[in-house]
């Protein structure tokens, strides 16, 4: 019995001599492991919800009553329309949906230009930089600059280059190019349109220059070395090497570009002020006015969520195609 008692003693200890732990007693303590990272995800997911996803409740709320400055104290006593609000949105014979429209397709017409330059122009500083020169160093800390200055800094430098009177672009292209008869304005017209574009373009790029150049250093220089040994040029390299191992950077790089750009605000808002000229009424300063100068925020929140369902569907059919293309590849 003395015997049979202690090798049973002997089964239930450690290595070390002490008694190991049952497995009711190991269970808390998995739990705790487990249960470690959610709760410090907790209070991000907490701010998460207060900041975007409960005021994104409420707009789609709103989207549904007739809210105007007339309920602004208590904007739950505001009348259900039920779907009066998207109705008028999207009727394009009427004024407000003729508008929504003609914003629309300047937001995509704008989009297209400014996403198709920005990875244009980073692309090719990117692919510049790989090589080693005296400068280099220096030089991309100057094509950062534009995307490291804030945002509204950044901006209202352009509106003062942009003046008609005084301003570097029309001293630069009427005075000192004569590419001009007579100094244009930049702020009004069809040219803001253009002027809108440069500065997208201007502040936009370094981000994927920086994108592109952190994805070119995963690409083997063998392979280069390889190519060049065959008699491949410059050009061949790039389309044959460069651009088909960057394919997953520019597939994320695009569609970061294309959403921070169909919606942005900033950049329209400071550069024309609350009123965008009809050339360059973009989508995101179309709902503003439409919300708050106009005072009609139910109307408002319904084009919203209509730009939020647009924007789910392009990006969710963006996607599939990517994955597809991928899938079609490696098979």
């Amino acid at each position: 019995m003395t015997t049979t008692a202690s090798a049973e003693a002997a089964v239930h200890k450690s290595p070390s001599g002490a008694a190991g732990p049952s497995p009711r007693s190991r269970r808390p303590g998995r739990i705790r492991r487990i249960g470690l990272p959610y709760l410090l995800l907790l209070p991000a997911l907490i701010l998460e919800l207060l900041v975007h996803l409960v005021p994104m409740v409420i707009g789609i709320v709103m989207s549904f009553k007739e809210l105007t400055q007339f309920y602004i104290r208590d904007w739950g006593a505001a009348p259900w329309t039920a779907l009066d609000n998207y109705k008028v949105s999207v009727d394009f014979d009427a004024p407000v949906g003729e508008a929504l429209l003609h914003s629309f397709l300047v937001t995509v017409a704008f989009t297209v230009l400014s996403v198709g330059l920005c990875w244009l122009i980073g692309t090719a500083a990117a692919i510049f930089m790989q090589d080693t020169f005296r400068g280099r160093g220096l030089l991309r800390a100057l094509f950062i600059v534009p995307y490291a200055l804030p945002v509204y800094a950044a901006v209202i430098t352009w509106v003062f280059m942009f003046q008609h009177d005084n301003g570097l672009v029309n001293h630069v292209l009427h005075d000192q190019l004569g590419l001009t008869d007579k100094p244009s304005f930049w702020l009004i017209g069809d040219n803001s349109f253009w002027a809108l574009l440069t500065v997208s373009v201007w502040k936009g790029w370094p981000f994927a220059f920086l994108i592109i150049m952190a994805g070119l250093q995963n690409i083997p220089g063998e392979l280069y070395e390889a190519a060049a040994l065959d008699g491949a040029g410059m050009w061949q390299r790039i389309r044959r090497i460069t651009l088909p191992s960057l394919g997953p950077v520019n597939q994320v790089l695009v569609l970061v570009l294309f959403l921070w750009t169909f919606n942005d605000f900033n950049t329209p808002y400071v550069l024309f002020g609350k009123s965008a000229p009809e050339a360059a009424d973009l989508i995101s300063v179309h709902i503003y006015q439409a919300s708050f100068v106009t005072w009609n925020f139910g109307t408002g929140s319904a084009m919203s969520v209509l730009l939020l369902l647009f924007l789910l569907v392009v990006t969710g059919v963006y996607l599939l195609l990517t994955s597809r293309g991928r899938k079609a590849a490696h098979g």
